[in-house]
């Protein structure tokens, strides 16, 4: 076997018994780190504590993943207007906290001869979320329902129509001299 230290230096190929005995005078384990080598790689090293470091990272790594929630709102092909408006209000809102949105247009018996009711819901809804969401996968009609999964645009892809329009009142401020808003606010103006 080929013995690798505590220290990480090589040690050569020794025996089995002698890995073990140097392993035990150092009051470590012996762990075989390269089974598949020729001769097979063992290193003294402390056993419990690579497995806690490992587990550490482990732990670590877990923290840093980020699980996309998503969530599901429910149409039927003859839906309201006011419904309409409401679901779509919702999707929105779920899009704006950044979550994932699968809308569903479920069909019942006779609705089935209709696809084309589902399609036009689901087109509506593209349409009315267009600046805080992409389509991100649209099916056709499976078995008796419509699906539709909508991803949000990310706050730095967002168009620019996004920034609000100039109030009247910031256009007098701006247009104002730094004196006359000094003395509006009730603060004396700087001299110069």
């Amino acid at each position: 076997m080929r013995l690798i230290d505590e220290n990480g230096g090589q040690v050569g190929v020794v025996e089995l018994d002698e890995a073990r005995r140097r392993a035990e005078d150092a009051g470590l384990d012996l762990v075989e780190v390269g089974p598949t080598a020729d001769p097979p790689v063992v290193k003294i090293l402390d056993w419990g504590k690579l497995k806690y470091e490992r587990e550490k990272q482990a732990r670590e790594a877990r923290k840093k993943t980020h699980t996309i929630e998503v969530k599901e709102v429910k149409y039927r092909p003859n839906i309201d207007k006011h419904d309409m408006e409401r679901k779509t209000d919702r999707v929105k809102k779920f899009l704006e906290k950044g979550k994932k949105v699968k809308v569903t247009v479920f069909f019942r018996y006779r609705q089935l001869r209709r696809p084309e009711l589902g399609t036009e819901i689901l087109d509506r809804l593209t349409e009315a979320v267009t600046d805080l969401g992409i389509a991100e996968t649209r099916t056709g009609l499976e078995s008796r329902r419509m699906v539709m999964v909508i991803a949000p645009i990310k706050t730095d892809q967002k168009p620019k129509s996004q920034t609000p329009a100039p109030t009247k009142k910031s256009k007098q401020k701006a247009a104002a001299p730094p004196e006359e808003q000094a003395e509006k606010q009730g603060e004396t103006p700087p001299a110069d």
